[in-house]
């Protein structure tokens, strides 16, 4: 079934079913519920029209999907023009929230690079492009 732009299974709980939605989770699932009057034990199939529609209504309430997307990137942008530690920290790629970067963050910073000595292939290619630059000066 398709609500608002979001397919969600047929066979889920409503209670599993509708954090499916990006902003929604556990504890705004029990608030939309409440708000639409739909029971968080029945399947999404056996809801009817009028639970889809009171369902939609209620989610009008809630900033979800492309909205919440769009104030979380302005919140960051922001962050990032007033240069501040976090806005920083996201530039650069690294751990915002205060974890450990010596051992740990590799999700942030990406694959590990050697540094020190090279390998033979490595250090051919660098003479290599040095070599083609200083034919390029010429």
């Amino acid at each position: 079934m398709r609500i608002s732009g979001i397919e969600i299974p047929d066979n889920e709980r409503a209670q599993v079913a509708l954090t499916r939605f990006f902003g929604i989770g556990p504890k705004n699932v029990l608030k939309l519920a409440k708000k639409a009057g739909i029971d968080l034990n029945t399947r999404i199939k056996s809801l009817n029209r009028d639970d889809i529609s009171s369902l939609m209504k209620a989610l009008e309430d809630f900033q979800t999907e492309g909205d919440l997307k769009r104030e979380i990137r302005e919140n960051i942008d922001r962050l990032k023009a007033i240069k501040c530690y976090r806005g920083v920290r996201h530039i650069v790629s690294l751990p915002v929230r205060g974890q450990r970067t010596k051992s740990n963050s590799r999700t942030r910073k990406g694959r590990k690079k050697t540094v020190g000595s090279l390998t033979k292939e490595a250090w051919a290619k660098i003479e290599t492009q040095q070599k083609a630059a200083a034919v390029v000066k010429k």
